[in-house]
């Protein structure tokens, strides 16, 4: 499914993810995109679950241990760095299949906002703003007409919102749509009442 990511250089960082389920019979408040990683680092993907499960937990780990070691939170250019390398090796290990995943990466370092894509092949890149995952085409050719350097982060979350729509079938509610907003003050993911809202200023 279709996630996106904008980053409102005056702000913060923007993660915006589809989070369809199978089933109308699935408990969706157990179904989760996005998740922190630090503080000040989140993350979403597009691609296989139980892969990105795993990748979240090896970063929360080098996270960790950078944290033991040097005592200060991993900058996110070697927490993306040192993911990257573990997808990486799975491209050329034997007995292994690559991740089926790519990872959105949102990320605040002294005063400066990060948003980085990192790829099965290990390859990562950072974003001013990007789609990645089913319609990506269309979300990132929407994203290349409305992006412009002096976006607000409440813009910004809009943005990110109807970038998801390009390539959304049916009614986007507040239950099939995750939001999460990464500042100076830390990453944290919108509760459902806020989606709503910002849902409802859109329609």
């Amino acid at each position: 499914y279709l996630s996106s990511g904008i980053n409102a250089e005056y702000g913060g960082v923007v993660l915006a993810a589809e989070k369809k389920t199978k089933s109308i019979l699935y408990d969706d408040t157990t179904i989760t995109k996005m998740e922190m990683i630090t503080k000040h680092c989140g993350m979403t993907y597009s691609g296989m679950g139980p892969d990105f499960r795993l990748l979240v937990r090896k970063a929360r780990k080098i996270a960790q241990q950078y944290f033991m070691q040097f005592d200060e939170e991993i900058p996110v250019s070697q927490l993306v760095q040192r993911v990257a390398n573990v997808m990486q090796e799975y491209t050329h290990s034997g007995g292994v299949r690559p991740f089926g995943v790519s990872l959105l990466v949102a990320g605040f370092d002294q005063e400066t906002p990060y948003l980085v894509q990192c790829d099965p092949s290990g390859a990562y890149f950072a974003w001013k703003a990007t789609a990645m995952g089913k319609n990506h085409v269309n979300g990132k050719t929407f994203l290349e007409k409305r992006y412009n350097a002096d976006l607000e982060l409440e813009d910004a979350v809009h943005t990110a919102i109807l970038t998801l729509k390009e390539g959304f079938e049916g009614q986007m509610t507040e239950d099939n749509i995750e939001i999460g907003i990464c500042t100076n003050e830390g990453f944290r993911k919108l509760n459902r009442t806020e989606v709503k809202d910002y849902l409802a200023a859109l329609n």
